[in-house]
């Protein structure tokens, strides 16, 4: 899959091999909040829709991405369902508030970070899906790899808007949050998260 490759580029570093164990041994944990990136995905993208009004290609890309994260999420659940997990309340990862931490507080330099962050969680999850499908079960591996294009179609329009809005080049701003996002995924983390580092345990 040629985006996979330039996702693996543009991350600049993969998820570890002892994260990718954590994932195989807490698989409930892995969908439970799974889920809740689904949704907390949509939810971002129906953020930026409210809080952007004037611009069409942001608000025909995140009203197409909200709702391709909103099947995720029920497909998520349905997974769970058949498996007998229950949905439920998980504390959130570092990840995304680390990442989140280092947003420029005024305009335009609010969206241009808040649009770079996206395309890096995209691919991050991108790049996980991925990395984890050969070690899961057969439903479960379908499943992953059948989010990989939409996935990094969103990678792209994340990418894309960042930076067709910004008015200059964004690769200092696209290579300050790759070292940030690269610190969160390979520094010992005592939480497994779908997003998590590595675990502190390894």
């Amino acid at each position: 899959m040629e985006v996979l490759e330039e996702i693996k580029g543009f991350l600049g570093c993969e998820t570890p091999d002892s994260w990718i164990e954590e994932a195989r041994k807490q698989q409930d944990i892995l969908l439970i909040d799974h889920a809740h990136c689904e949704k907390k995905a949509a939810s971002t993208a129906m953020t930026l829709m409210f809080r952007y009004v004037d611009r069409t290609d942001l608000l025909n890309k995140m009203s197409r991405l909200a709702r391709e994260e909103l099947i995720h999420f029920e497909q998520v659940l349905e997974i769970m369902e058949t498996r007998g997990i229950q949905y439920c309340h998980l504390s959130s990862a570092r990840y995304a508030s680390g990442l989140r931490e280092h947003v420029r507080t005024s305009e335009p330099g609010r969206l241009i970070d808040i649009l770079i962050i996206g395309a890096y969680i995209e691919a991050r999850s991108c790049e996980r899906f991925a990395k984890l499908a050969p070690y899961l079960d057969d439903e479960l591996a379908k499943f992953y790899r059948s989010l990989l294009k939409s996935e990094g179609r969103h990678y792209q329009d994340y990418l894309g808007l960042a930076a067709q809005y910004a008015g200059e080049p964004i690769d200092e701003r696209v290579a300050f949050f790759q070292k940030v996002e690269n610190e969160l995924i390979e520094s010992p983390d005592d939480q497994f998260r779908f997003h998590s580092g590595a675990p502190s345990a390894a």
